[in-house]
């Protein structure tokens, strides 16, 4: 009935310790010799951070007092590069600063006044809210800059009510990524991805629309595998959805989280995530983890443990990459 006199001393005093997982083998898998690819992207840089005072040129970043978006990028840049192990690396190759707001779907823009405004009334923003992608595309030129083999992705800063999806893909063949595709762009020989950054938010939050990137990347490569054997269903596993069965969790749900964003909750419960740093070979590894374990509640920190138990291994497994980064950073690679 007991598995030990610990559990038989916090029954006693009403104490509960984790339920044990339930009993599974660690399975064999087949793999095949292959490097861990390293992935560089070359990256265009669009901020947009218009003047709200043409007589003391005073940028929106600046009387709001919010981040800068170099040091935004560096943080970024190097927090990706350690949780992938060196395997995936960004280059910014090109930047460019636009002092205006961005164009809506409906060809609104907000003036500083207006968004002044909107900022202050919640009845001011204007609607519909999503930017015009399009015109994006258009002014400056991504299409051809990515067919061009100039650039291999985009990021656009802005700020709250800019409209941006986290990411978004264009290019032949895309497919969702946190947003639908972007639709007539297929003339694009590559695909790419456009990911929607905010200066008022920090690194965290970046990682997090990364981590619903690799989240939609992942799920598009193991599509048509029965969840059952798809290790990537295996990867995302939490307690609260496959009870005794915990892995590493999803970008929102930490092993032990009972909702959204619960990534400080103490509750220990069993989890085989530590068994991913083996990955190919499980070696059946369980252990008993808390929110200490990623930051008590620290937006980045628990993005940050997520991002390590990513799998960057050598080799392939039934046809897939052992390094699943060079997915999340290559979309272009998804089908093979």
């Amino acid at each position: 009935m007991f598995r030990s006199l610990i559990d038989f001393i916090n029954f006693l005093f009403g104490k509960k310790t984790p339920p044990a997982p339930i009993a599974t083998p660690v399975q064999p898998v087949a793999t095949t010799p292959e490097p861990a690819a390293i992935v560089t992207r070359r990256v265009l840089m669009i901020i947009y951070d218009p003047i709200m005072d043409a007589a003391s040129g005073q940028k929106l970043s600046q009387k709001m007092n919010w981040n800068r978006p170099e040091e935004l990028s560096a943080g970024f840049l190097s927090d990706i590069l350690e949780t992938s192990g060196g395997l995936a690396r960004y280059q910014a190759v090109e930047r460019i600063e636009i002092n205006e707001f961005p164009v809506k779907a409906d060809g609104f823009r907000y003036t500083p006044q207006s968004y002044a405004a909107a900022m202050t009334n919640p009845a001011a923003i204007h609607q519909p809210d999503m930017v015009d992608y399009a015109a994006l595309l258009k002014k400056f030129d991504l299409l051809n800059r990515v067919a061009t083999n100039r650039i291999d992705e985009v990021w656009v800063f802005a700020f709250p009510l800019a409209g941006l999806h986290e990411s978004v893909m264009a290019g032949i063949g895309a497919f969702w990524c946190n947003a639908p595709p972007l639709p007539n762009t297929s003339a694009c020989p590559r695909r790419f991805i456009i990911m929607g950054f905010s200066y008022e938010r920090g690194v965290g939050e970046m990682l997090e629309s990364f981590g619903h990137r690799a989240e939609a990347i992942m799920e598009k490569r193991y599509a048509g595998i029965k969840p059952e054997a798809s290790l990537w269903q295996k990867f995302i596993r939490y307690d609260k959805s496959s009870s005794g069965q915990a892995e590493c969790g999803n970008i929102h749900f930490a092993p032990n989280s009972e909702r959204d964003y619960d990534w400080g909750n103490p509750t220990p419960v069993q989890s085989r995530c530590d068994d991913w740093y083996n990955f190919p070979n499980f070696k059946g590894v369980i252990k008993t983890v808390t929110a200490a374990d990623w930051g008590n509640g620290n937006l980045r920190a628990h993005h940050l443990w997520w991002l390590k138990h990513l799998p960057k291994a050598a080799g392939r497994t039934n046809g897939i990459a052992n390094n699943w980064w060079q997915y999340v950073m290559d979309v272009n690679r998804v089908n093979g």
